[in-house]
């Protein structure tokens, strides 16, 4: 599944700050305002000149429809985060989720060689939580962090590489 993500571009940018954007993305995620064209410039470049981090396209039948994002990567493990084009999958947004989150599990391990994937998810965002049970991440620690001004609740879910390939054997 690692050939449904595909390296961010230059010509990506537009349509990665647009998803992102999107109310019900920013309703979950950790920094809630609209975010403009210069921060989004400064947030790509500063990721492009990173060798901890990537920025990864999601295709989906071949149109490009979400993005991937790895932090951190060192040492065989790395933070992972993820969004789709809410608004442009309509009805395809499950199977997209679904693809999506094979795809970045597969990278994560077949092509970072992690040892450990990890992720920070607010606990209010249940579908996302189960989600990633669904592909064997566990909850590891809860912890309250400041979103807005606001104290939100965040669970932490990790997949080692061990549990993923005693999973792949089933």
């Amino acid at each position: 599944m690692t050939g449904l993500l595909v390296e961010a571009g230059e010509d990506d940018l537009d349509r990665i700050r647009r998803w992102r954007n999107h109310p019900s993305v920013r309703r979950v995620s950790f920094t809630t305002h609209e975010i403009g064209v210069e921060e989004h410039r400064g947030w790509f470049e500063a990721v492009r000149a990173d060798p901890s981090r990537r920025v990864l396209v999601y295709r989906h039948d071949g149109v490009p429809a979400g993005v991937v994002l790895f932090s951190d990567i060192e040492a065989g493990s790395a933070e992972w985060h993820f969004y789709l084009d809410v608004e442009g999958l309509g009805r395809e947004i499950l199977p997209a989720w679904l693809k999506l989150e094979g795809a970045a599990v597969d990278y994560g391990f077949d092509v970072l060689g992690l040892n450990l994937l990890g992720g920070a998810t607010l606990a209010d965002n249940r579908q996302v939580l189960q989600l990633h049970k669904r592909f064997g991440f566990t909850e590891t620690r809860r912890y309250v962090r400041e979103v807005d001004g606001e104290p939100r609740e965040v669970v932490w879910t990790e997949l080692r590489a061990a549990d993923r390939r005693t999973r792949k054997k089933r």
